[in-house]
């Protein structure tokens, strides 16, 4: 990509300012601004802004616009290069901290259990711009380094991730294809399908369904030596965005082979730490959730009703999710009252969820009901 600070130095050279000019206009150092522009120090959001408001430009005009997700897949499908690593002159950091910054990666997954993406999207991009400046300014390892670039791309799948519960969309797509080029760096191609695979799912809920399938269908094939859950994982996905598209031949070959894939699953096959989530109940709201699209509302209604029961109360966003698309199969039986009645379960649970994913799925269910 483009280095960003020179969009920041072309800024502020159209309005004939300079770096001392700007220096005081935003608080920043001169020597600062200098780095930042030629890509020295790493551009973050608030230098963005700083800029913005020094020289009265749209935030949109000063960012990289982010690369052709399709394309970056396709480059990466076909590529076949060494992983790299880029150690820097700074201080010297060892395993200790990577193994600090990997526990932390697992203890930030895990609130996402329960916090809602408004909440915890500010303190995962805290956590991702922190772990790219130790890569960028740090010394390492080669062995180091790779661990901390795969900490990097999780960070950045996380933040994605929350992102668009969010209903940040952009900020994840970036966020996604950068842990794409950490993970892809590291060497890590089945980290690099999942963030793709992230994508995908993006993609066919909010935009071209049919770009989605072909995302999510790149993901699967580049995860060749994948793990069977993950292999479970990366072909919902793919059954999703089928589904999505109206492709129910795909997406019912898709989703069968997700069940041939979980029951390979074995205590003797490592998982990467990502997947602690994905069960059996998972895969049947998946299942079910496809069925919706597809118009088979009783066998869907079947499969969420059934999984719903099965989920902890705790988890409030998702089951509450979940019960979005089981009312929809309900509406689409002419079964009105349940209906009803599951959204209404559904909207109380929004209320403490801080979930625009969720959000967004209540008032396109009410809409259909109204």
């Amino acid at each position: 990509m483009e280095n960003p600070g020179s969009l920041l130095r072309d800024a502020r050279r159209s309005r004939g300012v300079s770096l001392a000019a700007l220096a005081v206009k935003t608080n920043y150092s001169k020597s600062l601004l200098g780095m930042l522009e030629n890509g020295q120090r790493t551009v973050k959001q608030e230098h963005i802004i700083g800029y913005s408001r020094a020289l009265n430009i749209p935030v949109n005009a000063l960012m990289a616009p982010s690369p052709d997700p399709v394309r970056v897949a396709h480059e990466w499908l076909v590529s076949d290069r060494a992983p790299r690593t880029h150690a820097s002159a700074g201080r010297k950091v060892g395993d200790s901290l990577a193994t600090e910054m990997e526990q932390r990666v697992i203890e930030l997954r895990h609130l996402d259990d329960s916090i809602g993406g408004g909440e915890l999207f500010p303190l995962v991009v805290r956590e991702f711009e922190s772990a790219r400046n130790v890569i960028t300014e740090c010394s390492y390892s080669e062995r180091v380094g790779k661990r901390l670039l795969i900490v990097a791309g999780e960070l950045a799948q996380l933040a994605g991730w929350v992102a668009s519960d969010a209903g940040r969309y952009d900020d994840a797509q970036r966020l996604y294809l950068s842990g794409a080029a950490a993970a892809d760096d590291a060497g890590d191609r089945v980290l690099t399908a999942q963030l793709l695979s992230c994508l995908s799912y993006q993609i066919a809920n909010v935009g071209n369904p049919g770009e989605a399938a072909l995302l999510a269908r790149t993901a699967v094939k580049g995860a060749t030596h994948a793990p069977p859950i993950v292999r479970s994982l990366l072909t919902d996905r793919l059954a999703w965005a089928c589904a999505r598209s109206r492709d129910r031949d795909e997406a019912e070959r898709a989703l069968d082979a997700v069940d041939e894939a979980y029951e390979c699953r074995s205590p003797d096959i490592p998982e990467p730490e990502w997947v602690y989530w994905l069960d059996r109940t998972e895969i049947d709201v998946m299942a079910g959730r496809c069925f919706v699209e597809m118009d088979e509302p009783a066998k869907a209604s079947l499969l969420l009703s059934g999984a719903i029961d099965q989920l902890s109360p705790d988890r409030v966003r998702e089951v509450a999710l979940y019960r979005t698309w089981l009312a929809e199969s309900y509406l689409k039986t002419r079964n009105l009252d349940a209906a009803r009645a599951t959204i209404r379960e559904a909207k109380t649970a929004a209320e403490t969820a801080h979930s625009a994913r969720l959000d967004r799925r209540i008032s396109e269910i009410q809409g259909m009901l109204a």
